[in-house]
């Protein structure tokens, strides 16, 4: 379905694009990295140090705690936290387990928890004592089929004295762990030598992620991603970097891993290449800052609101960014200004990559080294097939020259959501040859170089009088404004034309221009169908639990007002 020589002939990242990582498992992974460096640092928790081996104790002891208490290969095992150490000892813990991890966001009202808890079958959930989530947790437990909660302490996995102080000065955060016999400490829970007997795993066969995700179809649904699909995007990740094993590896950890982005790109990525995770509960420009000054981070992985957060924090003229190399930029469009910025107060590579959690998390990315074309979001990682389906027809392809849907294959896809044979068949395609494509929903290009341009989401296109309009087109032309620090389109109903756009936009501090003066800015430089009715100034816009601005939660926020 397409041309594959211009990736063999042109391919910009450091290994050959056909390069398809071999079929391993998770706990293969991380196992081998534990006795590669067993006394190399993995965390950096606030200043704590874990090992590799510490972390891998950690684990084994997780899997024969959950072990003990009855659970097994194929369970569903839930995580409901932030950053914190109990996460990664957790997730590893159950995969060695042979059972299989879903995450939970922290920001999930019990309504969302428990929907997703009943969805997915879950039998127990890991969280913390703080007051933001265990109260949660424990009415999800009152009020559902889950069985247990195992709760950690943020203070614990502390350095010591930042222990103390956690404990005298954040009393209100914290919420008692209630003398319940489904609630079990974290503590008492590892509680053992770590030793029992575990499965072997088949990588193709067993299941190690429950993504949930709004996908491609809308409503949340459970991605199901193998060991292999996990591993092959960790290993695909890891393969982009032409320094990798020639520098130091030590990467900000404040993108939350409960999220797929974090959990390759940041998590799993750096276990396979024996590197140190800097972790942050939660993202901070401050805190970022402050960390990077401290440890020295070669990397940090984020999206497009957090880089424009941290070039306007007071605190960036003084921080020493000489060891930060690369950063990664997904989730959202890069906007060219804020990459170059970004460059020239940090003097690190911000590059723009694209993904999704049904694809394990990495599609595509832009070469570390040397140029790539603007608002591209890179070409194909190792081992991975794209193609441009007809928008109208995806069994066919798209006609030469002409945007399609975005259709990718590889390792790192995901089996299918979970339980929803529905779904699966709205998102994958089949060709000729009986290759399985996943439909992502976006519409793009692949230029002569092989790069790939996203034009728009299909569901986000606009039809005005029967022209399709690109919310994603006129948002761009708002950011080469200087006064404008963000912009979302979205498409409004309109007696006549079916629909028509509107833009919304916050400022660059100190800017005070308004929406009538940006409105006729914009409009001469669009077409007549793109032209919106207006340009509403506001203080905020509304964004996802990863800090992406978000259409969808802004045309909910605007219909129900009007």
């Amino acid at each position: 379905m397409s041309d594959m020589r211009v990736w063999r002939e042109g391919y910009g990242h450091p290994v050959p694009w056909d390069l398809v990582p071999p079929p391993r498992t998770m706990v293969d992974l991380f196992e081998e990295s534990v006795a590669a460096h067993p006394s190399a640092p993995l965390l950096d928790f606030m200043g704590r140090h874990y090992s590799y081996g510490e972390v891998h104790d950690g684990a084994a002891r997780v899997a024969c705690g959950l072990a003990a208490l009855g659970y097994g290969p194929g369970d569903r095992i839930g995580l409901y936290l932030p950053n914190v150490p109990h996460y990664v000892a957790a997730y590893y813990g159950i995969l060695k387990l042979g059972a299989t991890v879903v995450n939970f966001s922290p920001l999930y009202t019990a309504a969302e928890l428990a929907d997703q808890v009943a969805d997915s079958g879950t039998r127990l959930l890991f969280t913390v004592s703080a007051s933001a989530l265990l109260p949660t947790a424990l009415k999800v437990l009152d009020n559902s089929a889950l069985e247990r909660l195992v709760v950690g302490s943020v203070a614990g996995a502390l350095p010591p004295t930042k222990s103390i102080l956690y404990r005298l000065t954040r009393r209100s955060e914290v919420v008692a762990r209630p003398h319940d016999p489904r609630v079990l400490a974290f503590s008492r829970l590892i509680a053992n030598r770590g030793i029992c007997t575990t499965p072997a795993l088949d990588p193709d066969r067993d299941v190690a992620l429950i993504q949930y995700t709004g996908g491609t179809t809308g409503t949340p649904k459970g991605a199901v991603l193998t060991h292999r699909n996990l591993a092959a995007n960790a290993e695909q990740v890891a393969g982009l970097d032409p320094q990798r094993g020639r520098t130091a590896d030590r990467i900000l950890g404040v993108l939350p891993f409960f999220h797929v982005f974090a959990n390759t790109c940041v998590l799993n990525r750096t276990v396979v290449t024996g590197g140190e995770i800097v972790m942050l509960p939660r993202f901070d420009a401050g805190q970022v800052l402050a960390a990077l000054d401290r440890t020295k981070a070669t990397a940090m992985p984020g999206v497009p609101t957090m880089y424009r957060a941290l070039l306007d924090h007071p605190r960036t003229a003084q921080t020493d960014f000489s060891c930060l190399r690369m950063c990664i930029s997904g989730g959202a469009p890069l906007p060219a200004e804020l990459k170059e910025r970004f460059h020239q107060v940090t003097g690190a590579t911000l590059v723009e990559g694209y993904g999704l959690s049904e694809s394990s998390g990495v599609v595509s990315c832009n070469p570390y080294e040397g140029a790539a074309p603007a608002g591209s979001i890179g070409q194909p990682v190792p081992g991975t097939h794209v193609t441009l389906l007809d928008k109208e027809d995806p069994s066919r392809a798209a006609p030469l020259g002409e945007p399609g849907e975005i259709a990718i294959r590889g390792p790192q896809i995901m089996r299918g959501y979970w339980n929803r044979p529905d779904a699966d068949a709205q998102v994958f395609v089949t060709d000729g040859d009986g290759h399985r494509w996943l439909r992502t929903g976006d519409v793009g290009t692949i230029d002569a170089d092989g790069f790939i341009h996203i034009v728009d989401r299909l569901k986000d296109m606009i039809a005005v009088s029967g022209f399709k309009v690109f919310p994603s087109q006129i948002e761009a032309i708002l950011y080469h404004h200087p006064a404008v620090k963000e912009a979302l389109v979205i498409g409004l109903p309109d007696a006549y034309r079916g629909e028509h756009p509107r833009a919304y936009v916050t400022l660059e501090e100190g800017m005070t221009i308004d929406g009538t003066a940006l409105c006729a800015w914009l409009n001469p430089q669009l077409g007549r169908h793109e032209r919106v009715d207006a340009v509403v100034v506001r203080d905020s816009l509304p964004k996802t639990m990863i800090g992406k601005l978000s259409r969808k939660d802004l045309l909910i926020e605007v219909t129900a007002a009007e």
